[in-house]
């Protein structure tokens, strides 16, 4: 199977194209495809691929509020191109979706068929992409998942790598709760997912669900930093909300048979393959919470 990756350069672009070994994989960085650029679905026409997977994405939720422009140019219209061009090519579509298209009021977990509230500039311009999507190419699956981290990239966990080795503690939030997803195993989720043909709309998280907090405890613990000192915070100011209670129920795919392990078996699996806090990414600010 031929599959074109794009926003290869991005942790989870990445980790499909690990995880991809046994397929014809074509990854495609933006300098190589910019779904932002008019011509992006010629491009991705052009590819003749079985499957386009679009990991490409504004995901600087905060930016997002500051910029909705570029954040619908890029998560909504810049899906609709992709798709676009997987429909003309008839490859079957991957758009990668979050749980921030719920507002986090239900108070159980989210199931597929939920109804939709984003309540961020974020989530907002992530839903019009998958309506979009669903609008150009009916041959789509649509993947809803969370609080991503994984080898090299700059996700949540590997923030609080980074800040503990520059700080003497640490203060998170531990009333933010959702289901933390590590890269390698959401690439397996879909590539199962994509050979079923059962096109629809699914929720891929590791299983389980954990504050902000808790992941951060589990994270350092793992380090070997037991003792690091993390405080516990309610608030912590940010332009975009985040969905405070959000976790993803994988209903849909598990009728299938494709489940991902369970949370804590993703982080130990994330160490093991090298996650370690000397290959952490630089911190770009203090933020103790990050969009997935």
């Amino acid at each position: 199977m031929r599959i074109l990756i794009l926003g290869a350069d991005g942790q989870l672009g990445r980790a499909i194209a690990r995880r991809a070994v046994a397929h014809d994989v074509v990854a495609a960085p933006r300098a190589r495809i910019d779904v932002t650029r008019t011509d992006a679905s010629d491009a991705v026409a052009a590819v003749r691929a079985d499957v386009v997977v679009n990991a490409a994405a504004f995901t600087d939720v905060d930016r997002c509020e500051r910029e909705p422009e570029a954040a619908f140019g890029g998560n909504a219209v810049g899906a609709w191109r992709a798709a676009t061009g997987a429909a003309t090519s008839g490859a079957a579509f991957v758009q990668v979706s979050t749980d921030y298209v719920f507002d986090g009021r239900k108070g159980a977990a989210y199931v597929e068929d939920d109804v939709p509230a984003p309540i961020s500039v974020y989530g907002a311009s992530k839903l019009a992409g998958e309506h979009l999507v669903r609008a150009v190419q009916p041959a789509h699956f649509v993947v809803r998942t969370a609080w991503l981290y994984g080898l090299g990239g700059r996700g949540f966990v590997q923030r609080m790598l980074a800040l503990s080795g520059e700080r003497d503690r640490l203060a998170v939030v531990d009333n933010e709760v959702g289901n933390p997803t590590f890269c390698d195993d959401l690439a397996d989720g879909i590539l199962a997912l994509v050979a079923t043909g059962k096109y629809g709309t699914y929720h891929l998280t590791n299983e389980g669900s954990c504050s902000r907090w808790d992941l951060a405890r589990a994270a350092l613990d793992r380090a070997g930093r037991r003792d690091f000192p993390i405080d516990r915070a309610t608030a912590f100011p940010r332009l975009a909300r985040p969905p405070a209670f959000a976790p993803l129920a994988n209903h849909a795919a598990a009728a299938l048979g494709i489940r991902l392990p369970a949370w804590e078996s993703g982080l130990d699996a994330f160490f093991e393959r090298g996650g370690h806090p000397d290959a952490a990414a630089e911190v770009e600010d203090a933020s103790a919470r990050v969009r997935s």
